[in-house]
């Protein structure tokens, strides 16, 4: 069976649109958005300029596309729904686990979204929430059917208060680095678990 009659087998045009998005992200990824230019993005692909723009009609479109392809968000529903625990307290310590070491293996999310925040203000979250919102709505039949009693908070609370929590311990971690203290850093993520679960109040009066 040949390329073309494979359906399998991505067709040239395919190939250069990934290629095209592959040299933009790493592009835009190191040296920001507004220092990235598209002639920049065809020599990295391999392309004429030309090349370009038979797939993108400008680089708001290419970038638009990678937020939509890439966006951190859509990786971090995926280990949401592949993490694996027997109870509610294994469940979220496992996904917080499994959260603060994707994000360590992937600076590139950070950049990412650093990079919509600042030199877009945000323009293309609303699109990007529309495509991983229906992936949050399972979360809250996997929690409720593991052991262990919840309050009645809606899953997308949950799931919000998590992304809050865990995201603000990588971010602290980057910031501090090496001038964080001892006891800032000796099972911390523990902590952290245990108070996304139970809080920080002791059920008795000290």
């Amino acid at each position: 069976m040949t390329e073309e009659t494979n359906p399998e087998t991505p067709s040239k045009s395919d190939r250069t649109r990934q290629a095209i998005i592959d040299a933009a992200y790493g592009l835009i990824i190191e040296q920001g958005y507004a220092a990235t230019s598209m002639r920049q993005i065809a020599d990295r692909a391999g392309l004429a300029l030309g090349g370009i723009y038979n797939h993108f009609p400008s680089k708001a479109d290419v970038f638009r596309v990678i937020m939509l392809e890439r966006h951190p968000f859509r990786q971090i529903m995926i280990i949401f729904n592949s993490a694996q625990g027997d109870t509610i307290e294994e469940y979220v310590r496992n996904l917080a686990r499994s959260f603060v070491d994707t994000l360590g293996q992937h600076p590139d999310f950070l950049n990412l979204m650093l990079i919509e925040i600042v030199e877009f203000k945000g323009e293309h979250v609303p699109a990007v929430f529309e495509l991983v919102f229906p992936t949050v709505l399972p979360l809250g039949q996997r929690i409720a059917g593991l052991p262990g009693t919840v309050r009645n908070v809606p899953a997308p609370v949950l799931v919000r208060a998590f992304l809050g929590m865990f995201f603000s311990y990588y971010i602290t971690g980057i910031l501090l680095g090496p001038v964080m203290p001892p006891e800032m850093q000796a099972n911390s993520l523990d902590y952290f678990v245990e108070i996304f679960l139970h809080g920080v109040l002791s059920e008795t009066p000290a």
